[in-house]
């Protein structure tokens, strides 16, 4: 079990796209974990008003905002995915504003261990030091294209095209101190959660006595 100066246990819930994270999240949700979505920040952070706007409109122009100010998602996708450059400048912006909020959400957690989502964890770099456990919600490849194509209307080469920016399914692994298996049912999905549950409740307290330590 990794270590961090957080006075919580805290648990970095990734996967690759179409594996199933939101819906892990709200299983550990409602059995009293608190969950930090990633995802949500950073999009409470580009949508209209939203903190990192002044700053991505004086990065890229006025044409990445739309109608009502909040970020052109699909312009921005489109250009992050052709033009590595204004990839790291989108970074540049919005991790540090990510991670400011992330923490101070996980400042005012008050469940019983606080569960991060973040879908690029692998890939951010610094993550897997930031939590004490790596959680990997897995699946086969070919899944996670049928079911991106059916929930988002995306065609094979898109899904594929995103897969290909994210870390592989072995990397995802490699980093894993759990793994939950979700080729199956949501309910395959139990039984899974409820053995991590006991298992990270334990962890919790077992943290709780010993007060926070770093690595």
């Amino acid at each position: 079990m990794q270590q961090q100066n957080a006075p919580y246990f805290s648990v970095g819930l990734t996967g690759g796209i179409g594996c199933g994270k939101s819906t892990v999240a709200d299983l550990f949700a409602a059995r009293g974990a608190s969950i930090v979505d990633t995802d949500q920040i950073a999009h409470s952070l580009t949508a209209q008003n939203g903190a990192a706007m002044p700053a991505l409109v004086a990065e890229f122009g006025p044409d990445y905002a739309d109608a009502r100010g909040a970020l052109d998602r699909s312009k921005m996708r489109n250009l992050v995915f052709s033009d590595a450059a204004a990839k790291a400048k989108l970074e540049a912006i919005l991790h540090p504003r990510i991670r400011q909020a992330t923490l101070a959400a996980a400042a005012e957690a008050t469940g019983s261990y606080v569960v991060f989502a973040v879908p690029l964890l692998v890939e951010s770099g610094g993550w897997v030091e930031r939590v004490n456990r790596v959680l990997v919600i897995d699946c086969l490849e070919s899944l996670q294209v049928s079911r991106v194509m059916a929930r988002n209307g995306l065609s094979e080469e898109q899904v594929k095209a995103i897969m290909a920016t994210q870390a592989t399914r072995a990397m995802r692994l490699a980093a894993a101190d759990d793994v939950i298996d979700n080729n199956g049912d949501l309910a395959a999905l139990a039984p899974q959660i409820a053995q991590l549950h006991d298992l990270y409740l334990a962890f919790s307290k077992r943290m709780a006595g010993i007060g926070p330590q770093r690595l």
